[in-house]
């Protein structure tokens, strides 16, 4: 089981033929080279963001995969040389992983599963092939990449240590398997609440193209011969990074479990709202050149109103997602929010979230989504669980989470009033709109958020 935990856009170059790792780029690239790869590729005639979009189910972004790779190549001599010469071997974290423990040099399975390489933005999300065009644009061709598999099917096995023979049959992107782990059938949703929130929304067997800022994605394919199914995905930079942040840099708690005890210290952020695009803001804005602002303060303002403002933005910010989502899918709202991840252990932000979504939030009793996920598919790929089992058993009563304390399941529903939220969702869309434009007030030598 191969459970893709160092982000799916990260991307490994290595020889074919000493079959080394030859760079592992770092999952952020620093703003101006970003900007420096989006010029080229609008030089080259790709003008509008969206143009991959109806192929990919991505826009253009240099948080995926083969704008790190084409940066790569660009700068990067005896990369650029390898892939020249067709003697590099690409792949994101799970290609290497999977090679390696299956054998490496002696053999070793060069593969990757249907949710990882929709990060890519080189797979058509339609056919579930690597797209040649796109491919050429990124200065690649398709058989220099590894072979697409779903995410539950035997793999290879193990070649050697204590596990020797064990076959590797389950392989999901993160949020992907999270998505899975909560048994999210078509029309409904998780949100996972980690360092960033990523909102996943199965659509069915049918991708929806986003035309609200989302991201047109795999949601899992549970066989070879299974019908995938997909998902709009919507991704947030700062979830819990924003709770680190007023710990470390600000001083205004002194543990993330104080964030909880601070906010509720006062009944409301008394008018203070917090964007935290510290580097920008992804779904459903893609503004990179936004920033963090706090509005509204006055003499009055306290500390415990400031760490409410960002709980608050935590939830603002899901809401953003959630209404894009609704506007792209041809179904009526969503019912019900599923939630995961550190954060979700917060309970008043969790009632935060159903207020400002105005649907119940559901946490299940075992919060490590991600593991489970990957572990059904697993269990999938070797024939240990049905399909069938998996997405419609009772995660708090099935048998394998016997020794998990149910009571830790807690829903949360509405307790403000529609009105009251839609009138401080419009205040703190004024306020998204004034961090729009301000990357340039940084002084020259100030680091970038990475």
């Amino acid at each position: 089981m191969i459970l893709q935990r160092y982000g799916k856009e990260c991307k490994n170059v290595y020889s074919k033929l000493s079959r080394q790792q030859r760079r592992n780029t770092e999952c952020s690239i620093s703003r101006p080279l970003a900007s420096q790869i989006s010029v080229k590729l609008r030089s080259s005639g790709i003008k509008q963001a969206d143009h991959f979009r109806p192929v990919t189910g991505l826009p253009i972004s240099t948080y995926f995969t083969s704008y790190k790779l084409k940066w790569l190549m660009d700068n990067v001599p005896t990369v650029s040389k390898a892939i020249s010469s067709n003697q590099a071997y690409l792949g994101t974290m799970d290609t290497w992983l999977i090679y390696k423990l299956t054998g490496g040099a002696e053999g070793g399975a060069y593969v990757t599963d249907v949710s990882n390489a929709a990060r890519t933005n080189l797979m058509d999300i339609r056919s579930r092939k690597w797209h040649p065009e796109t491919c050429r644009t990124f200065g690649l061709q398709a058989d220099m990449l590894a072979e697409i598999r779903s995410n539950a099917e035997v793999y290879g096995h193990v070649k050697e240590g204590p596990f020797k023979g064990v076959p590797i049959a389950g392989c999901l992107g993160d949020q992907h398997a999270a998505l899975l782990g909560q048994r999210c059938k078509p029309q409904q949703a998780k949100n996972t609440y980690g360092t960033g929130c990523f909102l996943l929304l199965n659509t069915g067997e049918e991708p929806q193209e986003s035309k609200h800022g989302l991201l047109t994605t795999i949601a899992y394919q549970l066989g070879p011969k299974e019908a995938p199914q997909y998902a709009l995905e919507g991704s947030i930079a700062i979830g819990g990074a924003g709770v680190t942040w007023l710990r470390d840099q600000m001083g205004l708690i002194k543990s993330a479990e104080d964030s909880e005890v601070v906010a509720s210290s006062v009944r409301d952020t008394a008018g203070v709202y917090f964007v935290p695009a510290f580097g920008g803001l992804l779904a459903p804005h893609w503004q990179g050149d936004a920033r963090g602002v706090i509005v509204g303060l006055t003499s009055y303002t306290n500390k415990a109103h400031i760490v409410r403002a960002l709980l608050q933005a935590i939830c603002w910010q899901a809401r953003e997602v959630m209404d894009a989502m609704q506007r792209d899918a041809d179904f009526s709202q969503v019912q019900l929010l599923k939630v995961d991840g550190g954060a979700s252990n917060n309970n008043l932000l969790m009632q935060m979230q159903a207020d400002a979504l105005q649907i119940p939030v559901h946490r299940p009793s075992h919060l490590e989504t991600t593991s489970l996920g990957a572990a059904f598919a697993a269990g999938i790929g070797v024939g240990f669980w049905t399909k069938d089992w998996v997405l419609n058993a009772d995660p708090d009563r099935s048998h394998t989470q016997q020794h998990i304390d149910s009571s830790q399941s807690h829903v949360w529903h509405p307790q403000v009033d529609k009105d009251t939220i839609s009138r401080q969702y419009s205040k703190w869309q004024k306020a998204v709109k004034l961090s729009f434009g301000l990357a340039d007030l940084a002084e020259p030598d100030q680091p970038s958020e990475s």
